[in-house]
């Protein structure tokens, strides 16, 4: 499985806490962080390493999160800001980490001097490094949407579009709502509040896996594949768990969750888009696709459910345009679309992940998908988040190419009628009646 049908653990994500890192001083602030990361993840690569090596299991990827920065750092400056996004970067590089998550903020009822600071720094501390990944989370079920950070989000992704290579920096950012703490993926990663000082969670991977046992249950009817959908989960998801649990004992810190996602990469076969094929639409996106992807996600949850006690993250379908194959070909034929994409998101995990659109998008039409997408998680009590990538020159049907795990971008169409007067309201969307159950 591991060699044929691309299983492999996509991410052990160690969670550490900068609580105690907060200083008024920016020089003993910088100092501090960097100090505590080191300390706390100066052996978690070597360790991985040697847990896959030792079980021949591969891990695609070694990360850290931190607590959200607008926290630690409220009260500094756009500059400090700008600073600790470098420093997090070096840091990371030095042990040998290939993402780091958590430079983000949490907005859905109001925004801070700090908080508006990071955001303002959003694009140059991107720009500025490789490895560090951004995150604002402006929505809740409990508080509602707050449209102007939502606003904000709009003119800011524009900005950092701008600043990096075919808008790779967009790439690293992620807008939420209902943002979860223990989330292991990039790039929406960080360490909650209510997370123990440090902790492993680990992002299991698999959708080629589950390709080929759609493939090898042939016609069946959907009670039984769902069936074959879920074992295969349990299988995956106890791998994961025993690789999460022997990271953790070694390392001496707390094992938190295993998170379910079935997580894409360009190789071919890896694909969410290919297994919703297999079910049989012919081409994702195509009448049918959201039931057959509700149908993969269930399956997948309660699978995993049943193979541990501590799941956690996202746990879901993930749906990347640029990271899948599939998904790269059914833009390609026309078959998927924006709106659609906005639909399958409101039964599977994440939302509008790695989509890019026209260089010229205006701030309010980014802003606006942004609000739509937060809607449904809002309303749904789930967590949605969109990775939108204003590519600067490019239109609809050329394309931005990432390599590696970002793969290629085909450019999407967005509406061409304005939104402008809807973001320019401001103020907050109120929480829905649902959101009120003591």
């Amino acid at each position: 499985m591991t060699e044929v049908q691309h299983l492999d653990i996509r991410t052990v994500t160690m969670g550490i806490s900068l609580r105690d890192c907060a200083d008024p001083d920016p020089k003993q602030l910088l100092a501090k962080i960097r100090r505590k990361i080191l300390t706390k993840a100066e052996n978690h690569v070597r360790t991985v390493e040697s847990i896959s090596n030792e079980y021949g299991i591969p891990i695609a990827n070694k990360r850290i999160s931190v607590t959200p920065l607008a926290i630690i750092a409220d009260g500094h400056t756009v500059d400090t800001f700008i600073a600790i996004a470098q420093t997090l970067d070096t840091t990371a590089e030095e042990l040998g980490i290939d993402y780091l998550g958590g430079f983000g903020a949490l907005v859905q009822k109001g925004m801070t001097a700090g908080d508006k600071n990071l955001i303002d720094s959003i694009p140059d501390a991107l720009a500025s490094t490789k490895r560090v990944c951004a995150f604002v989370n402006v929505a809740s079920t409990r508080a509602g949407i707050n449209m102007d950070a939502v606003a904000r989000m709009g003119t800011m992704i524009k900005e950092l579009a701008g600043k990096t290579h075919e808008a790779i920096g967009c790439c690293k950012f992620v807008v939420f709502a209902n943002c979860v703490e223990d989330n292991p993926f990039v790039a929406g990663a960080f360490h909650g509040i209510s997370e123990p000082e440090t902790v492993i969670n680990v992002g299991i991977s698999g959708p080629g896996v589950v390709l080929a046992a759609v493939r090898r249950a042939g016609q069946c009817d959907f009670g039984i594949l769902a069936e074959v959908i879920k074992r295969t989960a349990f299988k995956v998801t106890r791998m994961g768990e025993m690789v999460g649990r022997k990271a953790s004992q070694r390392l001496g810190v707390e094992f938190g969750i295993v998170d379910l996602s079935l997580a894409p990469t360009p190789a071919e076969g890896d694909s969410v888009a290919d297994i919703l094929e297999a079910i049989g639409v012919e081409r994702c996106g195509c009448h049918g696709t959201t039931a057959a992807l509700m149908l993969l996600n269930d399956a997948v949850k309660k699978g995993g459910l049943m193979a541990s006690s501590f799941v956690g993250g996202l746990s879901g379908a993930f749906i990347p345009v640029a990271e899948d194959q599939g998904m790269i070909r059914a833009v390609e034929a026309g078959a998927l679309s924006i709106e659609k994409l906005e639909a399958m998101s409101s039964v599977c995990s994440v939302g509008l992940d790695m989509v890019a659109i026209p260089g010229d998008t205006p701030a309010a039409t980014i802003s606006a998908i942004i609000a739509d997408e937060c809607a449904i998680g809002v309303v749904n009590h789930k967590t949605t988040a969109v990775r939108i990538i204003p590519v600067p020159g490019k239109m609809v049907g050329q394309s931005a190419e990432y390599g590696g795990l970002l793969g290629t971008a085909p450019i999407m169409a967005v509406s061409k009628f304005s939104s402008a007067n809807f973001i320019a309201r401001g103020g907050r969307i109120p929480a829905p009646a649902s959101g009120i159950n003591n």
